[in-house]
């Protein structure tokens, strides 16, 4: 199996929807260059370019991200024995913490994985932190190797501002979707409606189960559930103008408020993790293998974990919709982008890394460690058996019908905090869910009346 060009052209198509909120292609102003302020001409070479440390951090620390981006590295080493790789691999949320002062430090890393969306890629690019690599970009080629949905979402405008546009600052190698996964002992029969879904939720509930497994003392996880219940009352559409700031984009509208609605009533009849907001992402997750819910919702970056620890007892599905008719919809898209410092002694050589790390062998590696390629995969190479055939089918699935919407957490610098308070509390039933919305949309008036 292949991911097909109608693939790719669907994903293209998912931009222009994308691109409403971040002007169009090609502008700028005297604030916002979008021509690379370096260029590199041709690919260095690696092999004469004498002894290189080159220090990455990166956040693959999961059991198929580790695996793949370790055997990577040894490849890469084993190619050009005169670059040593110096490896430092961070949490999520340590690699979002200590970012910013690591690379504005004196002994800055070459190479780093920095968040897409205005709170950590887009600061970086304002503080001009990272180095813009369109010139990189055409010398390898790097458009032809992944959607221009994937290419734009790793872009931004000098000045931080536009996101979506302008220069590209990095390169994802996951693709990702968040969505359910399912005990295959637990779920004799998949929902084919939400309706049918939260019926189950209940059944499993009246049986003494725990429904979904839910941790969210990592606050980002209660994005990911949000988000996903959102997917199914709000249009991607909308989604999409929020998150890029689109003219007329609103938090606060009766579809937003509808979803908050749902997932708050998931919480107060008991279908989450008792003590969810006290639970850690991973304790939820290793729960979850061990047959104690029916259902799990989370990301894609679990499925060597799931996958090892479960066997052929797992499944993966997208939340199913309002009618059984309804397009398949799911939060995702790429995983963090690897990008190249301004402060970097070994630019060239940097590029050349982050060239292989996303090449057609790395699609092959990728695969072979239960992940899901951001770049496209060469014929033959996709699975079609057992959950990672399952992830691939989604993912397959989402792309023909432009169901992918975009992090909530990329919308404005300080989102990321403000989303996942709020979405604590409302699950706490601290907040009604027309305060949730009204107080997030609050936030993001703040932000959009300084653009």
């Amino acid at each position: 199996m292949k991911l097909t060009r109608a693939i790719m052209l669907a994903l293209a198509a998912l931009v222009a929807a994308f691109a409403v909120g971040c002007g169009s292609p090609g502008e700028s102003s005297d604030d916002a260059e979008t021509t690379a302020t370096t260029s590199a001409t041709e690919r260095v070479d690696v092999a004469a370019a004498g002894d290189v440390t080159l220090t990455v951090w990166d956040q693959e620390v999961r059991g198929g991200q580790d695996a793949q981006i370790r055997r990577l590295n040894e490849q890469f080493q084993e190619k050009y024995p005169n670059v040593t790789i110096r490896r430092v691999a961070k949490s999520f949320e340590d690699l979002n913490t200590t970012l910013k002062l690591a690379v504005s430090g004196p002994r800055a890393p070459d190479v780093v994985q920095a968040n897409q969306g205005r709170p950590v890629m887009g600061s970086l690019v304002r503080a001009r932190l990272l180095r813009p690599l369109t010139d990189y970009a055409e010398v390898y080629g790097w458009d032809d190797r992944y959607s221009k949905l994937l290419i734009d979402l790793n872009k931004f405008s000098a000045d931080g501002r536009q996101f979506g546009t302008g220069d590209l600052y990095g390169l994802s190698q996951m693709g990702e979707i968040v969505g359910v996964f399912y005990n295959k002992r637990l779920v004799r029969r998949l929902p084919e409606t939400l309706e049918q879904f939260e019926a189950q939720l209940a059944e499993a509930k009246r049986a003494g189960q725990t429904p979904i497994q839910f941790g969210n003392l990592d606050k980002w996880p209660g994005i990911h559930e949000y988000e996903t219940v959102l997917g199914r009352y709000a249009s991607p559409q909308a989604v999409s103008d929020f998150v890029f700031a689109a003219d007329g984009a609103s938090f606060d509208t009766p579809e937003f408020t509808e979803a908050a609605s749902a997932i708050q009533g998931w919480a107060r009849a008991g279908y989450f993790t008792e003590d969810f907001n006290g639970v850690g992402y991973d304790p939820a997750w290793q729960r979850f293998t061990r047959g104690e819910s029916p259902y799990l919702i989370a990301g894609t970056w679990l499925v060597a974990d799931l996958a090892r620890a479960m066997g052929d007892d797992v499944g993966f599905m997208v939340l199913p919709g309002q009618s059984a008719d309804d397009e398949p919809v799911a939060l995702g898209g790429e995983g963090l982008p690897f990008t190249i410092t301004t402060a970097s002694r070994n630019p060239d050589v940097a590029a050349a890394y982050i060239d292989f790390i996303t090449d057609a062998n790395a699609a092959r590696v990728l695969v072979e460690t239960d992940n899901l390629p951001a770049m496209f995969v060469p014929e033959g190479v996709a699975p079609t058996d057992g959950l990672i055939g399952d992830v691939f089918a989604a993912w397959r699935a989402l792309n023909e019908a432009n169901g992918i919407i975009p992090y909530l957490d990329y919308a404005t610098p300080t989102f990321y905090d403000d989303i996942s308070g709020a979405i604590q509390e409302l699950l706490a039933g601290k907040q009604s869910p027309e305060q949730f919305t009204a107080g997030v949309q609050s936030k993001f008036s703040e932000f959009t009346g300084s653009l």
